[in-house]
């Protein structure tokens, strides 16, 4: 039984400035089958976007941005909750902040309760405390959040679902003859200071964030798999038939 952290980032869970309730009800449905013969712990990014389903602030502006995650984190865990009772499974919201990441204590103490959560059936959801959190103190966005709870959790792979579906050698908005990169190795400096591009308003990082992840995590030698979240065959495909037809492997191992 493998230990697993799914990232789903804002621009699945949200369309139209509403929860994207049928992409959500897809992921439930993968990471139910998911989690039959694994750990599933789940970083969900969408607080923010729910709360501005409810009442539309500017977010550029911090104390708003932070009245917004305390507006929607609790609707998408009720969300999560009843989607997730249809397989008989319960859900638990751990919220963590930078200082939680930058202790010893607090690490163990983030550990010791995931590590209880799994070993009664519980699906972990798991996000950064953003109504409190401050520039100074934040983790920065979900895509590192993930890796470090990867890494935190002893878990053996992170799978970033999100609306960049694969790794690709150029931009493949600017160039339609850019490849998928499907196993990657190593990634270079010059990849990890590039410009960070979100193309969700909702979004704070773009592909950079994602291969920071990955960096990090072939760091600690941890697996990370870079899949859409729209169209979830490829991470269908890898996760539960061992079949890499898409998506991006960051993979320390040679062999792969």
């Amino acid at each position: 039984m493998r230990r697993i952290v799914v990232k789903v980032g804002s621009a699945v869970l949200t369309q139209d400035g509403a929860i994207a309730l049928e992409r959500m009800q897809a992921l439930v449905d993968f990471l139910a089958e998911l989690k039959k013969n694994n750990e599933v712990i789940l970083v969900s990014s969408g607080a923010v976007a729910g709360g501005y389903t409810e009442l539309e602030l500017d977010r550029s502006i911090i104390a708003n941005k932070q009245a917004l995650a305390a507006i929607g984190q609790p609707i998408l865990m009720q969300k999560y909750a009843k989607k997730f009772h249809n397989y008989n499974i319960i859900t638990a919201q751990v919220l963590v902040t930078a200082v939680n990441l930058n202790k010893a204590d607090d690490i163990q103490r983030v550990k010791n309760t995931v590590d209880t959560l799994l070993e009664n059936g519980v699906i972990p959801i798991v996000n950064e405390n953003d109504a409190t959190s401050t520039d100074e103190l934040e983790v920065g966005d979900n895509d590192q959040l993930s890796a470090y709870i990867a890494k935190h959790t002893d878990s053996d792979i992170l799978i970033i679902l999100s609306d960049i579906d694969a790794y690709y050698d150029a931009d493949p908005r600017q160039n339609p003859n850019a490849k998928v990169l499907k196993i990657v190795n190593y990634i270079s400096e010059d990849e990890l200071t590039k410009d960070v591009t979100p193309n969700n308003i909702f979004a704070t990082g773009g592909i950079v964030t994602k291969l920071k992840a990955a960096s990090y995590l072939l760091d600690n030698g941890i697996d990370m798999f870079l899949a859409s979240g729209f169209n979830l065959l490829d991470v269908r495909s890898f996760m539960l038939e061992n079949k890499h037809i898409g998506g991006t492997l960051f993979t320390k191992d040679k062999r792969c």
